[in-house]
């Protein structure tokens, strides 16, 4: 009997340029109807029917259904993980490129990898927790939280000891594939990205993955983190990724 996961079926799914651009937009975790995915992948209604139908036979997307509308997901954050690590396999080479346009380089700054912060915001973040001692790289790419870093997510806000972890421990590092760097990720990620935006210090954008630090963000990074606008780190070196100025 065969037990070897089906990867080159997954694999020939993905591939499609249509079906990578629904999904690609959906890795924020939100859901999205038919026709918003069919304008994303610049295909017709019916195209993207067939396609929708495709990747949920396929277990990457799943449907739910309110009234006469049908909203469409990931199937889970492992999607979002798959996706976000195969972006980051694309080769860093010096190659002749268009200048990104407006919508890349707000994903590229700041953006939701399902369901916590990446982006040059993300890598940030993480890198200045890191080097104050919050938190501590551990086997596997996990994170591990220490005594000073319960405090101060406690002083957040944040109770560390009230999130359930996973197999995979409370946190872990993930590749950011715009920045070759990692970020934070796991349910303290998750958790700590939401708490940010409760704090209003983040704005998720409406209609894509991206994110907007506010202005009060901006005062709440810096003092908590000495995360500067230009994502300069107070005493720990500088972020990947240019910065933007606050609105």
């Amino acid at each position: 009997m065969d037990t070897e996961p089906d990867i080159a079926r997954v694999a020939h799914l993905i591939a499609d340029p249509a079906r990578a651009a629904m999904l690609m937009l959906l890795t924020d975790g939100r859901a999205r109807p038919a026709g918003e995915l069919a304008y994303a992948a610049a295909v017709t209604p019916q195209t993207a029917s067939s396609h929708l139908g495709k990747l949920l036979g396929g277990r990457l997307l799943a449907v739910e259904t309110e009234g006469r509308h049908r909203y469409y997901r990931l199937a889970g954050p492992h999607v979002a993980v798959a996706l976000e690590h195969l972006a980051a396999i694309i080769p860093v080479t010096t190659v002749r490129r268009k200048p990104l346009g407006r919508d890349a380089q707000a994903l590229q700054f700041a953006r939701c990898c399902y369901d916590h912060l990446a982006g040059s915001v993300g890598v940030a973040v993480t890198q200045a927790l890191l080097a104050r001692g919050c938190l501590v790289a551990a086997q596997g790419k996990r994170l591990d939280v220490t005594p000073a870093g319960a405090a101060w997510f406690a002083d957040m806000g944040l109770d560390v000891t009230a999130i359930a972890p996973t197999p995979r421990g409370l946190a872990r590092a993930c590749l950011d594939w715009t920045e070759r760097q990692h970020h934070l990720a796991g349910p303290l990620g998750v958790r700590f990205t939401a708490l940010l935006c409760e704090k209003g210090w983040l704005r998720r954008h409406r209609d894509s993955r991206a994110v907007q630090v506010t202005p009060l963000g901006w005062t709440g990074l810096r003092d908590a983190l000495g995360i500067a606008p230009g994502l300069g780190l107070d005493g720990a070196g500088t972020a990947a990724g240019p910065g933007r100025q606050p609105a």
